[in-house]
């Protein structure tokens, strides 16, 4: 795509600058010309209410973007105020916008040979964005070309000292930055402990104290932020004297969400209450060190270091650290962990400074005060239909990426001039991808396998080697970046490890091989390049989440993760939803040689079920390869360690990834996650344990336990007969409510009969046509149900069980009593609460109708409603005990074998705040599918 103009082509007087050559686009043809547009209507409906919080209508994209890309990009990237004529219609205007930018800034900078290959640039640039081959982080869609500032990166570090001046400059340079919707992170390291002395001769307060008004400031501003929540990453060395504080401290707040929710207070997120929990905003990481880490592998002990003169104040069993950090975890999945001595081995900057801290995500890592700007290639746009993978293609686009993301640093601004002056003078960018798990399955590899590692090895080692390659390019034709000189050999040092590395791929077919030979020339030519000129940029790779942006460009799967699931859910033009099989998978069966018959039974199978088990005519040992981060063959957590090791050497930063772990993890696994990831040379790590955000109601149990416990005069001696429950069977004639329901799409009726003196006692649910396996596996569990009603188990029983049971179909249900459901089971059994369980058992277990929950909004007391219907229960009770025959007691073990047990089931990702869809996991956040919202990444 490029060449270089210099040396005797300079001194004969041309213009010095980059030749671009065609490879997307022809002469004489606009890119957009060869698109078929189509006019769209973007209606987005608030979940609570139903209504509508966004609308615009008659927007123009390519045919082939989806629904859903296209409501993201319009309410959230489109500028100008709706309904005016200055807001953007078309996707044509926005990359307008922002491409014009880029263009226009290297022609008057000198990236350009002449301004032929500028044109080319900007088709080229174009027609990659439009065709989503890859996009920049949402900073650059939200600002670039608009009259707000030019802010371009999504990502900042800062630096706090051990003064107040410092600490309070930090509260604002955070505010300034979540204003702007980015994140930042910092490490608290050089603040004292609490364990040590201030000159006025008190106690300092140590960092996490002063990490609470940060927090307090952090919840504020998220739900003011103009574009998305605030996102932000607090790191403590592990030989502060304050480390074991900073361990527990969010496992600490879990455990009083526990008991306020248990209180019957609204812990919910967005709940009324949960702003009274600290520490929520941020993610915690401790960074340690070679020292501790092999104080840990030999049980050895490890000083605490004063923060003023470095003398240890106080020994710890390292082991006992490590275990402490491991359980917080457990707990609340925090802290995270971050590998301070390999951070810095691979540091390009080391005669500037040390690497202390990262972005919210980890993903970036680099100098105090310093920003990056992020872009992610979609990796599927380069699988051609014969399976292989483009090359030249892949390399031509990363050089493209590459030279508009450095341009970028030329006009952008910055939230301080601190950042400002860090990021001219280093030019730290963040080139990275997303869809890894998509191109893995359809190419026929395992996520957890030999194979897909060695490809996404070469791959991301060719995408960091021809980065790099072209940033010494570009220090030939506009000069290296300011701290290079100072900087030179470090540099060059770790060019040449990236190298080393990628000599130690071990291709595994034809796909990798070509791959890892064209990474093998790209560094070759990166090394010799830079020893020449230097290099433009100090950071080029990271692997970021790819949040909202990998909406944008329609990835079945974000960043490096796998595939969450072997189903989706698709927006129709119409409104609405579909579930569908992943179009990787029949691609994937193709790949592996099926046929079209098979192909399609397979397909039906997982629709069904959802997963490949048993599958008809599908070979177990192709079961692997649809292995997914979700599900019944979940990808185990060493598995996603051993993906993050395997691309980790070929990054100038790092991974942002969760390693997902299943509910019955133990502490000693994590433990064995953080060991595994320190030995494998990765740079940070993060878990996240199923369920241990929520845990069991604790005041219900302890009340049965209670209740059992209370002892009973004992009776004449007498042989004791175990009693067995009666069943209570309905009159013929019985009242009864019909309820049809909706839960994201998915309808079906609900048959509820009571018996006369009140008290349900037969459910019969009807989903799915008549026939199905569904229908049926319906019939038995209502039978089921109403059996044990009968025999006296108590409704409760089954609302506890049921409620927050998590499973597609999940999301809006057409009942104004409960707007969003997790499951069909969660509807049905919070329905069944609501029209048979009296209010104050309803409270406990924290189901209201509307009606209850505005009054609670409004300080009412909802118990008020229910007075009258209190006594007349208690009336038809007393009328009906007299006529009732007398039976056998129920036993409490025969309701105890039905529950295994108490409490509800928490969700590992929380709903949308703006659209109440259930977000998903992308990398260390999480995006939501239904609007582009995230939690802070791009």
């Amino acid at each position: 795509m490029t060449e270089t103009v210099s040396g005797s082509a300079a001194r004969r007087g041309k213009r010095r600058g980059l030749k671009i050559g065609r490879v997307f686009t022809k002469p004489g043809v606009h890119p957009y010309d060869e698109i078929d547009w189509e006019r769209r209507d973007v209606v987005m409906t608030n979940w609570r209410d139903g209504s509508v919080n966004f609308e615009q209508r008659g927007v123009e994209f390519p045919d082939f973007w989806s629904v859903n890309a296209t409501n993201i990009v319009t309410s959230k990237y489109f500028r100008g105020a709706v309904g005016t004529p200055q807001r953007e219609w078309s996707l044509k205007q926005l990359v307008d916008r922002v491409v014009e930018a880029y263009t226009r800034t290297g022609r008057e900078h000198g990236y350009f040979a002449s301004d032929e290959d500028a044109e080319i640039f900007d088709h080229e640039l174009k027609y990659a964005l439009v065709h989503q081959v890859f996009s920049f982080n949402s900073p650059v869609w939200f600002n670039v070309g608009t009259k707000s500032p030019q802010q371009v990166s999504a990502c900042f570090i800062l630096s706090v000292d051990d003064t107040m001046e410092s600490i309070l400059d930090w509260y604002k340079e955070e505010g300034i930055i979540f204003k702007g919707g980015s994140g930042a992170g910092l490490n608290l390291s050089r603040i004292r402990s609490s364990k040590e002395l201030l000159s006025s001769g008190g106690t300092a307060s140590g960092p996490v104290s002063f990490m609470r008004g940060a927090d307090a400031s952090a919840g504020t501003i998220k739900s003011g932020g103009a574009t998305r929540r605030a996102a932000k990453m607090v790191v403590l060395d592990v030989d502060h004297p304050d480390v074991a504080e900073f361990i527990q401290t969010k496992a600490r707040e879990e455990d009083k969400i526990r008991a306020l929710r248990d209180a019957g207070f609204d812990m919910d997120l967005g709940g009324r209450d949960i702003t009274s929990v600290q520490y929520q905003n941020a993610n915690n990481s401790v960074r340690v060190s070679d020292e501790f880490m092999r104080a840990v592998e030999n049980d050895g002990e490890f000083g605490l270091r004063a923060r003023l003169n470095g003398e240890i104040i106080e020994t710890v069993k390292a082991k006992d650290l490590f275990r402490m950090m491991a359980q917080a975890a457990w707990e609340c999945a925090d802290p995270g962990i971050q590998y301070d001595d390999t951070i810095n081995d691979w540091h390009t900057n080391p005669e500037t400074g040390r690497i202390t801290a990262s972005n919210p995500c980890s993903e970036y890592m680099s100098l105090d005060n310093s920003s990056c700007n992020l872009a992610s290639i979609n990796l599927l746009k380069f699988l051609r239909e014969d399976n292989t993978f483009d090359v030249a293609r892949f390399t031509k686009l990363t050089e493209l990426i590459i030279t508009a993301m450095d341009i970028s640093i030329t006009f952008a601004d910055f939230p301080t001039e601190k950042i400002g002056e860090t990021t001219r003078a280093y030019r730290q960018l963040g080139i990275g991808y997303a869809n890894l798990g998509a191109l893995l399955m359809a190419t026929g590899h395992a996520y957890d396998s030999e194979g897909g590692r060695s490809l996404a090895a070469a791959i991301t080692s060719l995408m960091t080697g021809v980065a790099y390659r072209r940033s010494a390019e570009l220090a030939g034709v506009v000069g290296p970046y300011e701290g290079y000189a100072r900087n030179a050999e470090p540099h060059k040092r770790v060019m040449r490890k990236h190298a080393a590395a990628n000599d130690q791929i071990r291709t595994l077919d034809e796909m990798d091989k070509s791959i890892h030979v064209e990474a093998t020339r790209q560094w070759a030519d990166c090394i010799r390049l830079g020893e020449k000129s230097g290099y433009r940029n100090a950071q080029a790779s990271l692997l970021a989440p790819t949040g909202t942006i990998g909406l944008m460009m329609d990835c079945d799967t974000t960043g490096i993760e796998p595939d969450l699931a072997l189903k989706k859910f698709k927006k129709l033009v119409g409104g609405g939803s579909m579930e569908i099989v992943n179009h990787t998978v029949p691609r994937a069966l193709r790949k592996l040689g099926y046929q079209q018959e098979q192909i399609e039974a397979i397909v039906e199978y997982i629709a069904e079920h959802g997963h490949v088990v048993n599958a008809p005519g599908l070979r177990p040992e192709h079961y692997e390869v649809f292995d997914c981060a979700m599900g019944e063959r979940a990808i185990s957590p060493m598995g996603h360690v051993r993906m993050m090791a395997a691309v980790q050497p070929f990054l100038s930063g790092a991974i942002s990834k969760t390693v997902n772990m299943p509910e019955q993890a133990t502490v000693e696994d994590i433990e064995k996650v953080y060991y595994e990831g320190w030995k494998l040379g990765l740079k940070a790590l993060a878990i996240y344990r199923d369920n241990c955000k929520v845990g069991q109601p604790l005041s219900v149990a302890k009340k049965k336990d209670e209740e059992k416990a209370v002892p009973v005069a004992a009776e004449p001696a007498a042989p004791v007969v175990p009693a067995r429950p009666v069943r209570r069977r309905l009159p013929k004639q019985r009242p009864a409510t019909v309820t049809r329901f909706s839960v994201a799409g998915a309808e079906g009726y609900m048959t509820a009969s009571s018996y006369p003196d009140d008290g349900l006692g037969e459910v019969f649910l009807k989903l799915g046509k008549q026939g199905s396996t569904l229908a049926g596996v319906m019939d038995a569990f209502s039978m089921a149900i109403s059996i044990s009603l009968q025999y006296g188990v108590p409704l409760e029983t089954w609302v506890e069980k049921f409620t927050n049971m998590r499973f597609e179909p999940a999301g809006m249900t057409d009942d104004p009593d409960i707007r969003m459901a997790t499951s069909v089971m969660d509807y049905i059994f919070r329905r069944l609460a609501l029209d048979h369980l009296p209010y104050e058992q309803r409270a406990e277990l924290g189901i209201f109708t509307a009606q209850e929950r505005t009054m609670q909004a409004n300080g009412e007391d909802p118990a008020t409603l229910h007075a009258d219907e209190e006594v007349a229960r208690e009336t038809l009770a007393q009328t009906a005990e007299i006529a009732r025959p007398a039976a056998a007691p129920v036993l409490q073990d025969s309701v105890d074998l039905m529950e295994s047990h108490q409490g509800r089931t928490a969700e590992d990702a929380p709903l949308c705040m703006t659209c109440g869809t259930k977000m998903r996991p992308a990398g260390s956040c999480y995006v939501c599918e239904g609007c582009g919202s995230t939690s802070g990444c791009s």
